[in-house]
């Protein structure tokens, strides 16, 4: 027959252990170390808040591999549209420009290759030329260099004229050849 008065004693300890319990946490209720319902519905609203800014910051990553692979593939596009495989090709572009906007090439030193391990897979090329012409057409002629699909860095520009007569510029600047082209 089992004890029942072991039993018994054994019960009295773990309800004497639950109401231990009970009293605890209705301390820690009513204790200033948790705060009052209102802190903390204000804290919950402020996590809440500071989790949608995260969630906003973090909006711009989504489909991070389909916006690699686009601008992947606007890097090759624009290396095989706006950088000339020859040096010919950067000349023929430079001479073109010039015609279409009635600026006369007096004097051009191109190209001037300087070799920089650095670059990669371009490599410089440095001009210099010597051009002649009326105001507008020079100033129309920089702008479409600064727009033209070859790419034209202008590094610098002299002006230089007489009382009458074309204007004279001096211009320097610098392209990139494909590397191993």
């Amino acid at each position: 027959m089992p004890d029942l008065r072991q039993t018994r004693k054994n019960i009295k300890t773990s309800l004497a252990i639950l109401a231990g319990v009970d009293i605890v946490a209705l301390g820690l209720l009513f204790s200033p170390l948790v705060g009052s319902t209102d802190s903390r519905r204000q804290e919950m609203n402020q996590l809440w808040s500071e989790l949608q800014t995260k969630t906003k910051q973090v909006g711009p990553l989504t489909d991070l591999p389909d916006k690699v692979h686009t601008a992947n593939k606007q890097i090759a596009d624009f290396y095989k549209k706006r950088f000339p495989s020859q040096d010919s090709q950067i000349a023929t572009e430079f001479g073109k420009l010039a015609a279409a906007n009635g600026v006369t090439i007096e004097q051009a030193r191109y190209p001037v290759n300087v070799k920089d391990e650095e670059t990669g897979r371009l490599d410089p090329v440095e001009m210099e030329a010597e051009l002649s012409g009326n105001y507008k057409s020079l100033a129309t002629f920089i702008n479409a260099l600064e727009r033209d699909d070859t790419f034209f860095l202008i590094s610098s520009i002299t002006l230089a004229g007489e009382a009458k007569g074309p204007i004279k510029l001096q211009m320097k600047l610098q392209t990139y050849l494909k590397a191993g082209a």
